[in-house]
């Protein structure tokens, strides 16, 4: 089993996508097809495989289970618990991305802030908005904070969500917004990570409290 394991991680350093065949991961570790079988399935329990007949072993969770996975934390979660996540997860992204980016990064970043603050429709503000987060992701060079950022980035997606977010955009909370993703921007050009660090979290703070503020009233008007 430790042994399937090592193979295992060094398929997904590699970036491969599928394993060998049963027969052939047991003739690499040396044992028989008996004892490669139990070991699979528990892997493929841990959401490490997951196989189709007829086409193989594939490495990471099937992609079905996932999504269902994530459909299911978007609705047990609330965007108070995201934004909690995000808060610290994100401003080091920045700081990241303020140590690494290169000149090709910073002016990809600096061409989509701009298409977000072209952006009439609110539809294409939103998508616009989360491409500057994925780009700053991206441009701090850590896959494993990439797969983390993603799946906070697929729950905050959730449709069931988006009257929230619809919620609290306001002309002068959106003035606000823009102002601190330029101010974002412009501390990951300056390659200056402590202020990228406190941009990041300033802007994450102010959305923070606009759905605090929107939770709070909601429950007001309930009571």
């Amino acid at each position: 089993m430790e042994r399937l394991r090592v193979i295992l991680n060094q398929f997904e350093a590699e970036g491969r996508d599928q394993l060998p065949t049963e027969r052939e991961l047991a003739e690499e570790i040396g044992v028989g097809r008996r004892a490669v079988r139990p070991a699979l399935e528990v892997l493929e329990a841990e959401d490490r495989i997951w196989r189709r007949q007829g086409a193989g072993t594939f490495i990471g969770a099937a992609l079905e289970r996932s999504d269902a996975s994530l459909r299911d934390l978007a609705q047990q979660t609330n965007i108070l618990e995201m934004m909690e996540v995000r808060l610290r997860i994100e401003p080091v992204l920045a700081q990241l991305a303020a140590l690494r980016a290169t000149p090709p990064d910073i002016a990809k970043l600096r061409n989509t802030t701009e298409k977000l603050e072209q952006a009439g429709d609110s539809d294409v503000r939103e998508l616009w908005d989360s491409a500057i987060h994925r780009t700053i992701a991206n441009m701090a060079g850590n896959r494993l904070f990439l797969a983390l950022f993603d799946v906070i980035d697929r729950v905050h997606q959730d449709e069931n969500w988006r009257h929230t977010r619809e919620a609290v955009r306001t002309p002068d909370s959106m003035r606000q917004a823009t102002q601190q993703h330029r101010d974002l921007v412009e501390a990951i050009s300056r390659r200056d990570p402590l202020a990228a660090e406190r941009a990041m979290r300033r802007h994450l703070t102010f959305l923070q409290e606009n759905f605090l503020m929107l939770n709070t009233e909601a429950h007001i008007d309930g009571a």
